[in-house]
């Protein structure tokens, strides 16, 4: 079976040529499809001297860039074969790295590989650490095929991140990716909750390796600011502003075991109501609740909605100030909330999963109503 390996790739040419050797080493020549976004960095040249007809491509002459939300359903809506594997463009894989995936493969399951990284984020039960090198000249095709046949093991694990593979039916079916989550930052691991819920199994194959140099698509990409280790004004303002687009879609931070399984807690629908509000409460309560009221003027209000309109899709006005019930309300009065209240605010669901009864509660300086306990996950699925 042949697969779409989706590449998006923005400045990142010499590991692109790197992803790409690789692929085409394996013994099927699988399509590689390459989502140019909006490059500077002679991408586009380079990709139109490959003779390759298995090579897609697919360019965005910016000058802005689009983000890999969109350049990866955009690529897997081009993709020409039943299986997608979503790649970065910052990935090598090993020898039969392709049979290794395709072997567990089935229609309601999605396969991630495990990845091989130098020692730039911390290590974790679901990777290998090793240095390969951390930049492309340091790198060595032939040692990295040879030693990581070594570092293969004949077993699976309950987990998911890039690379993954799956159908792309399966794909399509829940919507693709959020747009609340573009360019990009949070976009997989809402897109991996999603997938759980619909139920599809998601398997790690420890003898289908990748090396990853590790975030260079933004975070660590030197033409955006960054550099190994170091990173991008651009990364942090998107990771920043998509943690808030998180936690006001699902009611949490991204949680997932040390396995990386996501875990999804109850989505409640939650109101929040704020005696003696600041501006920066306002700010720090908002993204926790799908309605808050607080009294603050129509004016400092306003202020708040044109500073973080931009920063989501989902919208404010409605959500503040309005006569809209929920299920779930908590009352607060500013001038006695302290961290611990904060705290206490942000495990909510669970306490209320666990709890299972409505009524009226205390905690700390929360007062917490509950007059039912709808569980709107499954309405998360399709974006």
């Amino acid at each position: 079976m042949k697969i779409t390996f989706v590449i998006p790739s923005r400045n990142n040419l010499e590991f692109l040529q790197l992803a790409y050797d690789s692929i085409r080493r394996l013994d099927t020549k699988h399509e590689v499809l390459v989502l140019n976004d909006a490059s500077t960095d002679g991408t586009k040249e380079w990709i139109e001297e490959q003779q390759d007809e298995d090579l897609i491509v697919h360019h965005n002459p910016g000058p802005e860039r689009i983000g890999i939300v969109g350049m990866f359903d955009k690529g897997i809506e081009m993709a020409r074969t039943d299986i997608i594997m979503a790649f970065h463009s910052d990935m090598v894989v090993c020898r039969d790295f392709d049979k290794n995936i395709l072997k567990h493969l089935e229609r309601g399951k999605v396969v991630s590989a495990t990845r091989v990284e130098p020692p730039l984020h911390p290590d974790g039960p679901e990777k290998i650490l090793r240095n390969y090198g951390i930049e492309v000249e340091e790198f060595d095709m032939e040692v990295w095929l040879e030693q990581s046949e070594k570092l293969k093991e004949d077993r699976q694990t309950e987990g998911i991140f890039a690379p993954w593979c799956m159908y792309r039916e399966d794909f399509l079916s829940i919507g693709g990716h959020d747009p609340l989550f573009a360019p990009q930052s949070k976009e997989d691991s809402d897109l991996f909750n999603r997938f759980v819920l619909n139920g599809y199994e998601i398997i790690q194959s420890w003898d289908a390796l990748v090396y990853h140099f590790t975030s260079r698509g933004s975070r660590f990409n030197k033409h955006s600011g960054g550099s190994a280790g170091n990173n991008s004004q651009e990364w942090l303002h998107t990771t920043n502003k998509n943690m808030r687009n998180f936690i006001r879609k699902w009611g949490n931070t991204v949680q997932h075991d040390p396995l990386m399984k996501p875990i999804i807690t109850p989505k409640y629908s939650v109101k929040i109501r704020v005696r003696n509000c600041t501006p920066q409460l306002l700010e720090i309560l908002e993204p926790w609740c799908d309605l808050i009221s607080v009294d603050l003027s129509q004016e400092v209000i306003d202020s708040y909605i044109i500073k973080e309109e931009s920063n989501t899709i989902i919208n404010l006005r409605g959500k503040i100030n309005t006569n809209k019930e929920s299920e779930i309300e908590l009352k607060v009065n500013g001038k006695e909330m302290n961290q611990q209240d904060f705290h206490i605010l942000q495990q909510i669901p669970q306490i209320i999963q666990q709890s299972g009864t409505v009524g009226e509660f205390k905690l700390g300086n929360l007062e917490l109503s509950i007059k039912g306990m709808t569980d709107r996950r499954n309405d998360l699925i399709k974006s």
